[in-house]
């Protein structure tokens, strides 16, 4: 019988175990060649599918792309009754973290097992009903409700409002013209019941952090913009919110408003300083101050460096919209 041909790396999965490698014929001594890399004992991945890093990239897509480099190189030899758990779940799911990018692997198995052990992974043991495991992209991962929920022993009470408004986050096109094809995460009755699990860690903060949690924040400086709004006493902003002229024309959507002041807030991300985007801007904020609107734009910096003086630019622009009217926001 002639002798089996190897594989080509080119035939071989991103990721696979030294067993899985045999098994179609490569050796040992072809894994160790140049093809392939060990990142974790027993398995391989290729190093031939590592896209081109960008130079300019910023520094935490980098590193969230390492990230998922260590996961996909993981999952071959993850047992068949774990799961990945914690911020690397939310990591997946793309649900805000702090910092990002986690700093290991978190996996997941039932009580009795064991958790592996393995450098760069952080095991965790879980009661059956604390999570709830599902599929995404063929991965064994905690659902996004339970994933919320197990940050509870992890993160801030404000940094928890921030993922729950992701979970939460209602997806829509702005003014009604196309219907809403997606949906969110988890709703809240969903988070409410594993939040409410007795021996939750952090299970206090959870309950806190859903009741400030909303559907209608895109993004965690949307969240951070309302938050900042609830800590200076200021009432609560409308998110998502459509504005229209007096003729009932569609102008543009706001992520935080004050419809009855018509005071608008807009999050400025880097995004809109691409042409495209810084022209249609100019035209919708045009629109907007022909139909009476007052615009507030604030940017990274003023969210997260300089808090008070984002503060101080929705109260000034609110005080000046409603000299008038009752003590609501003027007395604030």
């Amino acid at each position: 019988m002639p002798r089996r041909r190897p594989e080509t790396p080119s035939r071989l999965p991103e990721a696979f175990t030294v067993a899985e490698a045999s098994h179609l014929g490569v050796g040992r001594s072809a894994l160790r060649g140049d093809h392939f890399e060990t990142i974790f004992h027993g398995g391989r991945r290729r190093r031939d599918l590592d896209p081109a890093g960008s130079d300019d990239a910023p520094n935490w897509a980098r590193r969230s792309a390492e990230f998922e480099r260590l996961i996909s190189a993981y999952i071959p030899l993850m047992p068949p009754h774990a799961f990945l758990c914690g911020t690397t779940a939310a990591h997946l799911w793309q649900i805000p973290l702090p910092s990002r990018v986690p700093a290991a692997i978190e996996v997941g198995v039932f009580r009795p097992r064991t958790a592996p052990v393995r450098p760069g992974l952080r095991g965790r043991q879980f009661t059956a009903s604390f999570v709830l495991v599902t599929d995404l992209g063929g991965i064994r991962v905690t659902d996004p409700a339970s994933t919320w929920a197990s940050l509870g022993g992890t993160l801030r009470e404000d940094e928890l409002i921030v993922a729950a408004d992701h979970v939460l986050h209602i997806p829509r096109h702005p003014g009604g013209f196309r219907p809403v094809t997606e949906s969110a995460l988890a709703d809240r009755e969903r988070l409410e019941r594993f939040a409410e699990r007795r021996g939750r860690p952090g299970a206090p903060a959870l309950r806190r952090a859903l009741e400030h949690a909303r559907t209608g924040s895109a993004s965690p400086p949307e969240t951070q913009i309302r938050l900042l709004i609830r800590d200076a006493g200021l009432p609560e902003p409308v998110l998502d919110h459509d504005v229209y002229d007096g003729r009932g024309r569609f102008l543009g959507c706001s992520e935080l408003a004050y419809p009855d002041l018509r005071v608008a807030i807009e999050y400025e991300s880097d995004g809109h300083l691409l042409r495209h985007q810084l022209e249609r801007d100019i035209d919708k904020y045009q629109a907007y101050a022909e139909a009476g609107w007052v615009t507030v734009r604030l940017t990274s910096e003023h969210v997260y460096r300089s808090p008070h003086e984002a503060v101080r630019r929705i109260r000034e622009a609110c005080r000046r919209a409603d000299r008038d009217s009752g003590p609501s926001i003027s007395a604030v």
